[in-house]
């Protein structure tokens, strides 16, 4: 009886707090978990299971020096690719990445997932934080 009573009163207790996220914390994980799947379908061919990159022909993604210094520009880089050198974890790559077939929320999500994986911890990026982005690109 006293088990039962225990596990309801713990029960109860979670209920209450995963109910009291934020909508910050929900959206984050939404764009989180749909980011990863974005990732994984899209980019990790290249960038690798863990954002290792792959030796000297594609950029680490763990390196949230660089991700945080280019947060503005990395949802152009992911929509239009890149062609040029780039310094990334201190190593130098002279790199090719072709544009990506992703909509704005789709960037926004695998955003959300590689600025807050591989060591990174910088927040959600969110669609509103895409659109500014992509009318500014070059």
């Amino acid at each position: 009886m006293k088990l039962k009573v225990i596990t309801g009163i713990l029960l109860l207790l979670f209920v209450l707090i995963v109910s009291c996220q934020n909508d910050k914390g929900l959206d984050f994980n939404r764009y989180y978990s749909a980011g990863k799947l974005v990732y994984q379908n899209h980019c990790q061919n290249c960038h690798g299971e863990n954002g290792e990159g792959l030796q000297a022909l594609m950029p680490p993604l763990n390196d949230s020096v660089f991700l945080k210094k280019n947060i503005h520009i990395l949802p152009c880089l992911v929509k239009n690719g890149f062609q040029g050198k780039i310094t990334v974890s201190k190593r130098n790559f002279d790199w090719q990445m072709p544009p990506a077939n992703l909509n704005y929320i789709e960037i926004a999500q695998a955003l959300t997932y590689i600025t807050n994986s591989f060591g990174n911890n910088l927040g959600t990026v969110t669609f509103e934080d895409v659109t500014a982005a992509m009318s500014k690109c070059k």
